[in-house]
Order: C-alpha cells, then structure tokens, then sequence
C-alpha cells in the first residue's frame, strides 16, 4: 500500500527539502554545462539541457514554485502532526 501522505500532491513539488535542492543542484550544473559545451558538442548540450529540464521539472520559475510547494507541504505535515500529538 502507497502511503499518500509521503507522496507531493502538486506537480512541482518533491518528498523532501533536500531532494528538492539536490534536484535543482543537478539542473542548474547540466544547464551550465550545456551552455559551456555547446559550441563545441552541440548534442551532447542538447542531451544536457534536456537533463537539466526534466530535473528542474520545467523551467527555472517551475523549480522555484516547486520550492514553495514543498515548504508549504512540510508546514502543513508538522501542523497536522502537532494536533495529532496535542490530542486537538
């Protein structure tokens, strides 16, 4: 059984802060090198920025929105878990 609660329930969202940082971490680096390499491996740029965009999962302002949505998830988590554990 899928535990719903773990999974991200918007498109741009991740699981976890850090996931969502390595994941912008590893698209900005691709996109940097698809610029760098493309005079001279212009394929293997195009593979990059490819890589670069599914890892951003769009855009640059798409990672951004998933950043917020990820916050506002884990805000959310810990509101419910408190009320859980207060008894409220």
């Amino acid at each position: 059984m899928i535990d719903d609660e773990s999974r991200p329930t918007t498109l741009f969202a991740s699981k976890t802060l850090v996931e969502h940082a390595a994941r912008g971490l590893g698209g900005v680096g691709l996109g940097v090198f698809a610029i760098g390499a493309f005079d001279g491996h212009p394929l293997l740029a195009s593979a990059a920025l490819l890589g670069a965009l599914a890892l951003l999962r769009g855009c640059p302002m798409c990672w951004t929105v998933g950043l917020f949505e990820t916050i506002v998830q884990r805000k959310r988590a810990r509101s419910c878990a408190c009320r859980v554990h207060d008894g409220s």
